[in-house]
Order: structure tokens, then sequence, then C-alpha cells
């Protein structure tokens, strides 16, 4: 009796409802995938996969059938890419040219999901979950238009129809449906063929090209993926010397996917975590690729609480060395018109919906400007709505009305964008996309547009490091790094001069670290600079700040305090109106009014509903707004 009760109350830290969850399916994914010591944390960012680490959804506390059956397809993605893939021949296959690499990697990764779907009803349904809901928050169900819906993700789709003999998920099958016809007339003879080749990797790949080659994707496979396990230390400047020769377009355009091969791949390979998603990149790197020109990045702190009320003990070592420069500055005039040319290609299937975000945004603005009228006035316009008070009292006075000025009208807005090395692939290009619309549309009513970007010019340092090296290493010796803050496209400078140099962020080598907190601030003063009456600053991120340099030799939460203090000095104490984007990364525990986004194609609705809201707001927002009202954007 004494041990059963002894063992009735036992003492103990209580254990969080979804832990035995968390447990299991960390178990059943080390299991199938084979690497028992694979390390496997859970967290509300995108899935993602590192050498010898995994990161999977943060279950909900309240886990339904649904829920569970999503977190496990996640695991079981990414189990079985590590089961049945092998990198080294996924380099050697790997097609150099980019659209062509996404329509391969989608595919490839419905072959290793085929494989445990055909073998493990369980995982078959898991796996159906994670697609459903994958391709419902991206609202693939409601397009209309096939020139909308991604071509990998309906070939990887009608690749797992044939191999399983499962359908598509039902979020899935308008985007299917739009591309069935002609895929099945040019290659639904190969797509039968692929049934007996689902456990040869080599010769699906094989298969793979010649259907590229049907549907005229066919490129040569990447020239560099011999090279993969010996990384050339001076790709970087190779890359700034590609706009150099004066050679033509199409040769110029060969040469940069090419260059572009190792870290473009890089970005594809996180399609295990999305499955069919062809094109997404994340934190963490994939295993296959490795890039000695990126180093890996320090640990993102995820601390939640207030600003500082308070500025901290920060300070630059080496100030003497940062820039602000002009995009058109860092190339010359051919490069970036390739390189332009090259943005427009990569996503030109992704503008008609920005466009048409843009679009609506522009009707509700032109709306406001056309009619804001101040009713129940002693003078002005009659108002005929209110003539029936006169015949129903003749001793009622006569309403006038008068037009006024829209709020927007004397607006400038700035675009701050994160250049750091995690943007790579697909964010930086959705982001340069979208500011290249969005100025485009408020440029027509009457919004100036300022787009900026920040990084830094050298990985780990660069000149600062070396002077505090040569000084004798002082301790704390604050930001040890040299800053690059980029004009895109100056507030007066109209949009068809500045569209070439959106770009300069397709370009190699451009993109390092992120220092957020005095890039918040030069933007900031930018705009207090300016003489319109209302200003508007957008950050548009995916991270906390972070500089390997700085963080090791300072507090790890050195930038982190300063990006805080610069935060709550904007949000609290100035006339500019802050808000932020964050990419597959909560920006809510920073800004007061902030938005996360999962998928970087979500950021334009992200970023035209924020500026809708804001001009909606006639009398500008509260200075003091609540902070138990931040939410989190889903599709």
């Amino acid at each position: 009796m004494s041990t059963s009760s002894g063992n009735k109350f036992r003492s103990g830290p209580k254990e969080a409802p979804a832990e035995p969850f968390k447990r299991a399916v960390t178990s059943c994914l080390r299991a199938i995938a084979k690497t028992p010591e694979l390390e496997v944390t859970f967290a509300a960012e995108r899935p993602g996969l590192a050498p010898g680490k995994a990161r999977l959804p943060e279950p909900a506390r309240k886990l339904s059938k649904r829920d569970a059956a999503i977190v496990r397809g996640h695991a079981d993605s990414i189990a079985l890419k590590l089961a049945c893939h092998d990198p080294k021949v996924h380099r050697k296959q790997m097609p150099g040219n980019p659209q062509a690499r996404g329509v391969f990697e989608a595919m490839e990764q419905a072959r290793v999901e085929a494989i445990g779907s055909r073998r493990m009803a369980g995982v078959a349904k898991n796996l159906t979950a994670m697609l459903d809901d994958h391709f419902h928050r991206g609202k693939f169900d409601e397009i209309t238009d096939r020139a909308d819906a991604p071509l990998a993700d309906a070939l990887a789709m009608l690749v797992r129809e044939r191999l399983t003999g499962l359908p598509p998920p039902a979020a899935a099958r308008k985007v299917v449906d739009l591309w069935r016809p002609l895929l099945e007339d040019k290659i639904g003879a190969r797509l039968d063929r692929l049934d007996r080749l689902t456990e040869d990797q080599a010769r699906f790949a094989d298969e793979v090209h010649d259907m590229l080659d049907a549907l005229d994707l066919g490129d040569d496979r990447d020239a560099e993926a011999d090279e993969d396990e010996n990384p050339d230390d001076n790709r970087e400047g190779e890359s700034d010397q590609a706009g150099a020769d004066g050679s033509p377009d199409s040769e110029a355009a060969q040469e940069m996917s090419a260059e572009q091969a190792e870290t473009t791949s890089d970005e594809m390979s996180d399609s295990a975590m999305e499955s069919a998603q062809a094109s997404t990149s994340d934190t963490f790197d994939d295993s296959e690729m490795g890039d000695d020109d990126t180093p890996g990045e320090a640990t993102r702190p995820n601390a939640r609480g207030g600003n500082e009320p308070r500025g901290p003990e920060y300070h630059a070592f080496a100030p003497k060395f940062d820039e602000v420069v002009a995009a058109e500055d860092l190339c010359d005039h051919d490069e970036l018109e390739r390189l332009r040319s090259y943005l427009d290609k990569q996503l030109a299937h992704l503008q008609g919906i920005v466009a048409r975000l843009a679009n609506r945004l522009q009707r509700r603005l032109m709306a406001q400007q056309n009619r804001a009228w101040d009713f129940d006035l002693e003078e002005g316009i009659l108002d005929p709505a209110r003539l029936s008070r006169v015949v129903t009292d003749p001793f009622h006075p006569l309403s006038f009305m008068h037009e006024k000025e829209a709020t927007f009208r004397d607006t400038v807005v700035t675009l701050l964008l994160d250049n750091s090395g995690s943007m790579r692939g697909r964010p930086i290009t959705v982001a340069a996309t979208c500011a290249d619309i969005l100025a485009r549309t408020l440029e027509r009513c009457g919004v100036k547009v300022e787009i900026l970007g920040f990084t830094t010019r050298a990985w780990k340092g660069g000149q600062s490091r070396e002077a505090w090296l040569a000084a004798g290493k002082p301790s704390n010796p604050g930001r040890l790094n040299d800053l690059r803050h980029i004009i895109y496209k100056s507030a007066d400078a109209p949009w068809r001069r500045a569209r070439k140099n959106l770009g300069l962020m397709m370009r190699e080598g451009l993109l390092k670290e992120n220092i957020d907190g005095e890039a918040l601030d030069w933007a900031h003063k930018r705009l207090l600079g300016r003489s319109e009456q209302r200003k508007i600053l957008m950050m548009i991120s995916d991270g906390a700040p972070v500089d390997d340099s700085t963080l090791s030799v300072n507090a790890g939460n050195y930038l982190e305090r300063h990006l805080r203090y610069v935060i709550e000095e904007i949000e609290t104490r100035s006339p500019v109106e802050l808000i932020a984007i964050g990419i597959g990364h909560d920006v809510t525990r920073y800004y007061r009014r902030a938005v996360t986004i999962v998928d970087a194609e979500e950021l334009g609705g992200a970023i035209t509903e924020k500026l809708a809201e804001l001009f909606s707001e006639t009398d500008g927002p509260a200075r003091e707004p609540s902070r138990g009202r931040r939410r989190k954007l889903h599709s």
C-alpha cells in the first residue's frame, strides 16, 4: 500500500502534454533515417535539415489528429530524404538551369517520399496530410490560371501519383489539373516509365533529364558538380568579375547560372522539408552542400520581453570602414542589366500574383484619394443625401460637405530589405520583386517610395577585425564588421530609373551578415530628413541580427539589445510609423506592429495588407499600440 501511495504522489516537474508525442516522432524519424545520433528539435519556424540536425514544427498544445499527422509528415519527409537519397549522385545529376533545378529537386523529393509511401501505409497518410497542409497554406486551391501554378509542384504531384497510385491532395488538385493536359501530352509515356526506376536514383535522374528536354527546360548538368567537394575559396572574387567581360547576354546568363549552381542547389535542397515545394531556402544549410564562403549562422536568440528602455553600451570599433553606397556603384551597368533580367526570369510566374495584390492596393488607395469627405458642415457643397431632413423638418438647416485631402497624399514609404546570407534564394528574389512592384504601384498613387538594403562588406569582420587584431585585441571592442548600406532607390528617384538596381540582390557574394539595429537607425534618420507629413518604415527580415565577428568577442545578446533599443526609440518617440515583416522567423517579439509569414511567397500579400491597413487609418495609428494584438499571418 505504501508503495502504491508513493507512486501516486511522486514529486517532480510536470511534463508538457506534447513531450511524449515529440519523443515518439523523434524516435520514429531516427529509426527510418537509420541515424540514431541525429539531433531533432521542434520550433515555430520552417522545418529544416542541417548536418546532424533536423528541425520540425512545434506541435500545438491541443493536438488534433490532423495536426499530429502534419508534424509526423514533416518528420517522415526528412527521414526518407536521409535514408533514400544519395547527395553525391544528386550533385552529379543536378541541372545548371535554375528553373530546371527546381523541377529536378521537386521530382527527386517525390521519389524518396514515394518509397516510404509504398512500404508503409502510415507514412503515406502522414505525407498526404503534410502536402495538403502545404498547398492549403499557399492557397494553391484558389489558383485559376496556369501561369500562377508552379510547374515543379504539378510535376511532383504527377510523379507521386504514378509511383504510389495516390491522387493529389485536395488542396493540390487545381494545380495538377491546370498542368495535366499539357504534361500528359508531352511526357505522359515517360512518367509511366518512372515506376520501375523508383529505387534507382541515378536512372531516375536520367529519365527526369529526358523529361526536362521534352519540356524545353533541358540544360547541361551542373559543370561544377564534381568540384563540390573541393570548393573554391575565391568564388566571390570570380563572381565580382563576371560582368566585366562584355560578353553577349546569353553567354553571360549561362556563366551566371554556373557560378550560382552551388548556392542555388543549397537553396533548393530545403524542399525535403516542404516536399514538392522546389524552391525554398532556410536558415539551416542542407547537408549536401559545402560552402566555404558562407560561415554557419550563429544561434539566433529567441528570448521574449520588452525592448530596451535605455541605450546599451553599443559602439563600433572602426566605423571608418563602413559604407553607404548606391546600387549602381557596386557593379557596372551591363551587369546590372543582366542581373535584372535574371531576376525577372526567376520569378516570372510570381509577378502576376503580386501584381494582382498590388492592383488591389492601388484600387483601395485611389478610392480613398477620390472620395475623402467631411460632412455636416455649414458651408461647402450641398449634401444631397441629407436633403430628406429638410423635407421632414423645414426648420432644419441645410447640410454641406467638403472634399478633404487623403492622408496618404503627402506620404513617403521606406522598404528596408535584409540582405543577409540567410535570405539567399527564394526569399531575396521575392523581396526584390515585391519591392519593385509596390514601388511602381505607390508611385502611381503619388506616394514616394525608398528602397534600401543592409548587409556587411565581408564575412567574419573584414577591415574592422583586422584593425582590432593590429591593436592587440582590446576587450569590449563593440561592433567588429564593416557595414554596407545600399540605396537601391531613393525616394525622389522615379521607378523607371531605379528598376534595374534591384537586380543587384541576385549578385553572388553580395549577401553576408546582418546588423539590424544600425540599419534600422540609418533608414529612420533618412526618413526624418524628409519633408513629407507622414513617414512609414517597413523592415523586411528573416531573423535576428547576426554577425559572427562581433558576437565572438562581445556578449551573446550585444546586437539584439541594440536592435531592441532602436526599435523602442522609434516606436515611442518618433513620428515614423514602423512595421516589420518576418520571413520564417518570429519578429513580433521585437516590433509592436509586426507580422510573421511562413513562406517567402506570402510576402507580397503581407506587404500590401499592412500598407492597406495603414492607409485606411485616416487619423494615423496610436503611438502606443497594444502588445496583445500582435498576430501571425497564416496562409
